[in-house]
């Protein structure tokens, strides 16, 4: 139903009139005041499920709100359906919003909630009622339609929340975090609802998120944000397979990725492996292509590898040696909490691969290794995939 276009935007907060810059922690800041959102651009196909995430004070809900129309844009061009919409009114732009806090009315009943934002825009009664009784069917909540909120689970009351956005038929469906205050249990089975949501309902989704989980299983896309800033961009495969640099490394992925000192090797044939301690491992010919395109030189580099990419298998020559902290029995997997190279970290062993029901414990030695096709090899200074971006 909408295609939306984000070229440069930017939002900047003037600073405070006490003569004084607070510089907001990791923010840039100029004379015009604290840059909230930078140079960001996005092109947003139709009925794509975008999903921006990011750690808090990254810039993400600012963006959400200046697509919303609830924030002024500083700087840059916001379309929808390719129609400047800077300085339309937020009720003009054909977008609905569900926020985090749910915003029910509380003396509503829930079809009263939902009829609501219909009736401000004066629809007839019969098609509010089709509307709201459709809406309810697609969420599951047409036995509470005569309830009021505070009667509701938090789950139902999102479910609501969500409902009063669709029954308007938005061309934009907006989220600000909208599972943050449910729990774990609740926050798994709304992902579930609101994929098949977008499945029924043509709008384009726009969804704000500090849970890469639900980035992950949610998105067509992911925004990754630091600071105001976009790191990277792709499908969630893209991203969890090929970060760019080291912050979208550690941030895709639970577990988060594991961090080593170490070195980038070139030998004379042009041939890359990287070193870890006294362990050395040739990478795999495509890491050989892709750093050789960017003619990386031999260096000290930061190797990355993810927690269930590491093996206890023996391979002469490539064991790094280390002591487990702490062991997790999770049912299909351990995962063990160990101190290797003066770092931090976890290591993912399936319970069908530890050797005649080995178990490590506080203090036990370990050696472990992994395949070269596993390894990201990332820059010390500017902290970038050197397969991606050399400099």
């Amino acid at each position: 139903m909408a295609t939306v276009s984000l070229r440069h935007i930017v939002k900047i907060y003037p600073n405070s009139n006490d003569g004084k810059k607070h510089k907001p922690t990791n923010l840039k800041v100029t004379e015009e005041g604290v840059l909230a959102v930078q140079d960001f651009n996005l092109e947003i196909a139709d009925q794509e499920f975008i999903v921006l995430v990011g750690p808090s004070g990254c810039g993400k809900s600012t963006t959400l709100r200046m697509v919303a129309g609830l924030e002024e844009i500083s700087k840059g061009e916001l379309y929808i359906d390719d129609k400047l919409v800077n300085d339309v009114a937020p009720k003009d732009r054909d977008i609905a919003m569900v926020f985090q806090n749910y915003a029910l009315y509380p003396h509503m009943t829930v079809r009263q909630n939902m009829e609501f934002p219909l009736k401000l825009r004066k629809v007839p009664k019969a098609e509010i009622d089709q509307a709201v009784d459709q809406a309810a069917e697609i969420l599951g909540i047409t036995q509470y339609l005569d309830r009021k909120p505070k009667a509701l689970s938090g789950g139902q009351r999102q479910r609501v929340a969500i409902g009063r956005a669709i029954v308007r038929a938005p061309k934009v469906l907006l989220m600000d975090e909208p599972l943050s205050n449910l729990d774990a249990k609740l926050r798994n089975q709304m992902r579930a609802e609101i994929i098949k949501l977008r499945q029924r309902i043509k709008s384009t989704f726009i969804y704000v998120t500090h849970d890469q989980t639900e980035a992950m299983t949610l998105g067509d896309r992911i925004v990754i944000m630091k600071d105001g800033v976009i790191q990277q961009i792709g499908t969630p495969q893209e991203v969890y397979d090929d970060p760019v640099n080291m912050f979208v490394a550690g941030f895709i992925g639970v577990p988060q990725m594991n961090f080593y000192d170490g070195k980038l090797l070139r030998s004379a044939d042009g041939k890359y492996s990287v070193q870890v301690e006294d362990a050395v491992i040739e990478l795999s010919a495509e890491k050989q292509k892709n750093l050789a395109a960017n003619n990386v030189a031999a260096q000290d580099v930061t190797v990355g590898v993810r927690p269930d990419h590491i093996t206890l298998k023996e391979v002469p020559g490539k064991m790094i040696k280390g002591k487990v902290d702490v062991s997790e029995l999770m049912g299909s997997a351990v995962h063990l909490h160990i101190n290797a190279c003066g770092k931090d970290g976890v290591i993912i062993v399936p319970t069908l691969d530890l050797k005649g029901n080995k178990t490590y414990s506080m203090g036990s030695d370990i050696e472990f290794t992994f395949d070269g096709g596993v390894a990201h090899v990332f820059a010390k200074d500017t902290q970038n995939n050197l397969e991606f971006n050399a400099q």
